[in-house]
C-alpha cells in the first residue's frame, strides 16, 4: 500500500511538473475579420495613433505564457489605400525592430485565409535589448494587410519560445 502511495505520489509530481504554460484557446475576431489561437485568455486594449498624418485607431489581443507575449494587432484604415497600406506595414515593421534598438529585414510570408487559400504579408525576426534594464528581447512578427485593416501578429519574449509554440501561434492566425 505504501509504494502504490509513493508511485501515485510520484506521478502526480511529474504531471504537475510538465503542466505547460500554454492553454491555447481559440479567438474569433469577428469585428476586425480575423481567428486566431492564443496561448491564455486574451486581454484586450485600444489605442489611438497616427501614420502617415492620419490619426487612426490600432486595437490589440494580448496574451502571456511563459515568458512571451503573443499579440495579434489591427490597424483600421480610413480606406484601402495600397500606398497607406504599405506605410502603415512600414510604420509598424520599423516600431516593433525600434522597440529592441534592430533594423528589421522583412521577408515574405504567407497569410492564411479561413476560407481557403492565402495572401501574400511579410515576417521580421530581431533581437536586442529593450526597457530600462536594457533586458534581451526576441520579436518574431508577421504583417499584413487586407482591405481597410493592416494587421500584426506577434511574439515578444527575453527568448525565443518553444518553436513547436510559436508554430501554433502564426499558422493559427487566418483572414476572414
Amino acid at each position: 500500500m505504501f509504494r502504490a502511495a509513493v508511485c501515485a505520489s510520484v506521478a502526480c509530481g511529474a504531471l504537475l511538473a510538465c503542466t505547460p504554460a500554454y492553454d491555447w484557446r481559440t479567438v474569433m475576431n469577428n469585428d476586425d475579420g480575423y481567428e486566431v489561437t492564443l496561448p491564455a485568455k486574451p486581454r484586450s486594449e485600444e489605442r489611438k495613433i497616427e501614420i502617415a498624418g492620419q490619426p487612426m485607431t490600432m486595437r490589440m489581443q494580448t496574451a502571456e505564457a511563459g515568458d512571451a507575449v503573443f499579440a495579434v494587432g489591427t490597424v483600421v484604415l480610413p480606406s484601402a489605400d495600397p500606398a497607406l497600406q504599405r506605410a502603415t506595414l512600414d510604420f509598424l515593421q520599423q516600431g516593433l525592430a525600434r522597440n529592441v534598438s534592430a533594423q528589421p529585414a522583412a521577408r515574405a510570408a504567407q497569410i492564411d485565409l479561413a476560407a481557403g487559400g492565402r495572401v501574400l504579408g511579410s515576417e521580421i525576426e530581431v533581437n536586442g535589448a529593450s526597457g530600462e534594464k536594457r533586458e534581451s528581447r526576441t520579436i518574431h512578427a508577421r504583417f499584413v494587410a487586407r482591405g481597410t485593416h493592416v494587421y500584426q501578429v506577434a511574439i515578444v519574449s527575453d527568448k525565443a519560445p518553444p518553436q513547436e509554440q510559436a508554430d501554433q501561434f502564426f499558422t493559427s492566425f487566418k483572414l476572414f
